[in-house]
């Protein structure tokens, strides 16, 4: 199970918020999101770091730790509004992929059972099998959609030879029975992989994959709003996984498998919260951060600010279901003195 505080590093929780044991249920009872640490990069096939990944995810901020953050485009405080926690990294040696994954898988069943959303910093994209699988644990197998950022399918067979890492979690998900391919949605693909034979059984699926030239011909929102129909047909939630390598390496250089070509900070950002407002979120991950690749932490920022955005989105769409009317993005956030010219 979870430990309180980092397991690569100082004892602290995601921007101050109060810290809580997956051991003691009277702890994050009330808590309507929960923040997980997965620090394992056990199944990582080119550059290894992203064990550090949580603690950067953390850390990285530049605001005081007082618990306030109130997110200027919504009005809202996700972190007080949803009465977020942080339970601590799940302790995972890369040496042991079995023990690991299964405490992890663990872990986020324990925090769904609670009632509450598993918001899990990754470590390598391979934590994504045990994360939907304790999602699917709770709300039922077949039920969970995914939306899945990447640059990558991840839906490999084998990767050395194994059936678990970074390159294989999306098919041992789908061979499991824990969520269709039919409502399995991955935005921002690009590259040279996967090769013909894993395309084939990705199309036998029926998964729903979109090239990062379609997003540019077609405009990301258009590509959102087909997801989310595909998502919400059939499907209770949607549990959404965010590989940063899905930016373009030049916003985003502190990851395994940079892949030249990719959104734009701002369009992940938005296409997150856009995500959050809409669908109902059953669990969320942030994978692949490796912290010893990054500059000026730049790649951890953005991190932290995606959990921060999905976590806003979250706590507007709560509000707004409950019948209060709400900021949206574009509004003015100031009453304007004067028209514009």
């Amino acid at each position: 199970m979870a430990r309180i505080g980092n397991l690569y590093g100082p004892d602290a929780t995601f921007l101050g918020i109060p810290a809580a044991d997956l051991e003691e249920a009277e702890s994050f009872q009330d808590a309507l999101a929960v923040i997980v640490g997965a620090p394992f990069d056990g199944g990582t096939s080119h550059r290894s770091g992203c064990r550090f990944g949580p603690q950067a995810i953390r850390f990285t901020d530049y605001l005081p730790h007082d618990g306030m953050r109130p997110s200027l485009a919504l009005d809202v405080d996700p972190l007080e509004d949803l009465k977020v926690v942080d339970v601590g990294d799940v302790e995972m040696p890369s040496g042991e992929t079995e023990r690991s994954l299964q405490a992890l898988e663990d872990a986020v069943t324990v925090i769904c059972e609670n009632g509450s959303i598993p918001i899990i910093l990754g470590g390598d994209h391979t934590i994504a099998l045990p994360d939907v699988t304790g999602v699917a644990r709770k709300h039922g197998w077949g039920k969970v959609a995914v939306i899945h950022f990447d640059a990558h399918a991840d839906t490999g067979d084998t990767q050395f030879g194994s059936l678990w890492g970074h390159g294989t979690p999306m098919r041992r998900l789908i061979e499991s029975g824990a969520c269709r391919g039919d409502r399995f949605i991955q935005i921002g693909l690009r590259g040279y992989w996967p090769e013909p034979e894993t395309l084939g059984w990705m199309a036998d699926q029926e998964m729903n994959s979109f090239e990062m030239g379609e997003i540019v011909e077609r405009g990301l929102d258009a590509v959102l709003d087909d997801a989310f129909a595909i998502a919400l047909d059939g499907c209770d939630g949607v549990f959404l996984s965010v590989d940063v390598d899905v930016v373009d390496p030049g916003l985003a250089p502190g990851t395994g498998t940079p892949e030249p070509g990719g959104l734009s900070s701002r369009q992940l950002l938005d296409a997150v919260r856009r995500i959050a407002m809409e669908l109902p979120v059953l669990g969320m991950d942030v994978v692949e951060v490796s912290p010893p690749y990054d500059q000026a932490e730049v790649t951890a920022y953005l991190a932290n600010r995606v959990v921060l955005e999905c976590l806003a989105g979250i706590a507007w769409k709560r509000r707004t279901d409950a019948g209060e009317t709400m900021r949206k993005p574009g509004d003015p956030v100031l009453k304007r003195r004067r028209p514009l010219a």
